[in-house]
């Protein structure tokens, strides 16, 4: 995302480092603070051979920075770091200091550009299908629909993968209307940013990449046109509705 996203600590970090391993285009968004370091590029799928290789980088002495956008915590390298570290050990690998160091996550950004819709009790889904199945996707999602939570969306539409999100929706209508509001965020903190409000019922597969993070609202998320023709999205944090279930 954006560099003044970009904590202290980060900064300081990143200054440190000896060693940047990471996707081209999450190294590119470094800027200047990668400069005079040594670069270790790789596709964006290969997640454990790059935390091995992180990992093997530190027994060397090398000080490693394995850079991801937004929080590296949500959907991003941590994981796979401790991933490797649980069920590929190596001894030599004993003696590395792991930190983590957050940051802000898109559902965040995404949030805070367009008001307050992650204001209530949300969630967060990740449609892709290649790391699980889909079957505990759509669990999830009619989970958090029926619990009322807001949910944020990532990656919700690929090349490959396009029938997702459509399923997705059509889940989520059981339990919402149609004018549930939905935030489309594409490209946040970076060039070309865009952050569109849409209804459930519009919401299509064409509105969406793997660039974009899209809020659904939960039953008490509203709207607010502003007089400069802009839309505000907010949930409430006092809670009128009440749910109820038949056992």
């Amino acid at each position: 995302g954006a560099s003044e996203w970009m904590s202290p600590e980060v900064k300081e970090i990143l200054k440190s480092a000896t060693d940047l391993v990471g996707y081209k285009t999450y190294l590119d968004l470094v800027g200047n603070l990668a400069d005079g370091k040594r670069r270790h590029e790789s596709d964006n799928r290969e997640e454990i051979a790059r935390a091995t290789m992180a990992l093997d980088l530190a027994t060397q002495g090398r000080y490693v920075v394995i850079v991801s956008s937004g929080d590296p915590g949500i959907y991003a390298m941590a994981a796979a770091v401790f991933e490797v570290l649980d069920h590929h050990a190596k001894p030599e690998w004993d003696s590395i200091d792991i930190h983590v160091a957050p940051g802000i996550s898109a559902m965040q950004a995404a949030a805070a550009a367009v008001g307050a819709p992650l204001g209530h009790d949300f969630c967060a889904i990740s449609l892709s299908d290649i790391l699980k199945p889909w079957s505990i996707i759509e669990q999830r999602i009619a989970a958090a629909a029926q619990a009322d939570f807001a949910i944020a969306f990532y990656n919700p539409v690929s090349k490959e993968r396009t029938w997702q999100l459509t399923a997705a929706r059509n889940i989520l209508l059981q339990y919402r209307t149609p004018d549930t509001p939905v935030v489309l965020a594409r490209n946040l903190g970076r060039p070309g940013q865009t952050v569109k409000v849409i209804t459930l019922e519009e919401l299509a597969p064409a509105a969406a990449d793997m660039r974009t993070i899209i809020l659904v609202g939960s039953t008490q998320t509203r709207t607010i046109e502003r007089s400069d023709g802009t839309i505000s999205v907010y949930t409430s944090r006092r809670y009128s509705k009440v749910l109820s279930a038949e056992c």
